[in-house]
């Protein structure tokens, strides 16, 4: 079990959108950010104010009638919009994913980059991830927002020591945590690291949050049932063993 030293990996490490210079947000910072502003509703006129509504204006005398319309015509299909790979799509309706601790049974190409970034860790330089990292569109994501500049740099800036190694620590932490294996079958197909991010925060089970405290600390996990979401970092592979993404926020 780490110590409360892990506090720190939190405060600094969650990362939210567009922030290329390396500034990082409390997990309290990040409900402000990125929570929607509560909807307002207008205030009702005068009871003795005559309100015209369209309906109620003349129309023009050669105006011909109207045929219905349809407020749905038109509207962007959801669906319709490509799903962005770095955000699986997780169902609110159906069961949550299954929880898999086995690595044996991961596709060799995932489990050799899974090996690879964990071996990087074990090196303690933060320099043995920039071969895994990619490049062009192929890239790994760092940051939900882009990313500009040198990435180890970026990880560096993130890091709560000049080194890196709080970043190095948190890789391996996540990384030895139950993984999920979503949208299978389809182009965004991918396996992510820790499982918590799959579940309801809410609803975990107490051995579920045993093994989330060895990532956060119980702070930070009232702070994630605040927001709705495990907002920690995560780490994705896709099955041809690409690392794409390492990430965090919403």
């Amino acid at each position: 079990m780490r110590s409360r030293a892990w506090a720190g990996a939190t405060a600094i490490a969650v990362l939210i959108v567009c922030v290329p210079c390396g500034g990082a947000f409390a997990l309290s910072e990040i409900q402000r950010e990125t929570l929607p502003a509560p909807a307002t509703t207008p205030e009702a006129p005068p009871a003795d104010t005559d309100v015209q509504t369209p309906a109620d204006q003349d129309a023009p005398a050669d105006a011909e009638p109207q045929d219905d319309i349809d407020p749905d015509e038109g509207a962007p299909d959801e669906a319709d919009t490509p799903p962005d790979p770095n955000r699986p799509h997780i169902s609110q309706d159906g069961p949550p994913p299954e929880v898999f601790y086995d690595v044996s049974v991961l596709p060799e190409p995932v489990r050799r980059m899974r090996d690879l970034l964990l071996e990087a860790t074990h090196k303690a330089d933060i320099e043995a991830l920039r071969p895994l990292l990619g490049s062009g569109d192929s890239m790994t994501q760092l940051s939900l927002g882009g990313l500009d500049g040198d990435p180890i740099q970026f990880l560096k800036d993130l890091s709560g020591d000049e080194q890196g190694h709080e970043i190095l620590a948190i890789i391996e932490e996540v990384l030895s945590a139950g993984y999920v294996h979503l949208d299978v079958g389809t182009p965004n197909e991918l396996y992510v690291w820790p499982y918590f991010f799959a579940l309801p925060i809410d609803n975990m089970t107490p051995r579920q949050r045993v093994e989330l405290f060895k990532i956060v600390t119980a702070g930070d996990y009232e702070d994630m049932k605040a927001f709705g979401a495990y907002i920690f970092y995560r780490v994705g592979i896709t099955p041809e063993g690409r690392w794409a993404f390492f990430v965090a926020g919403d």
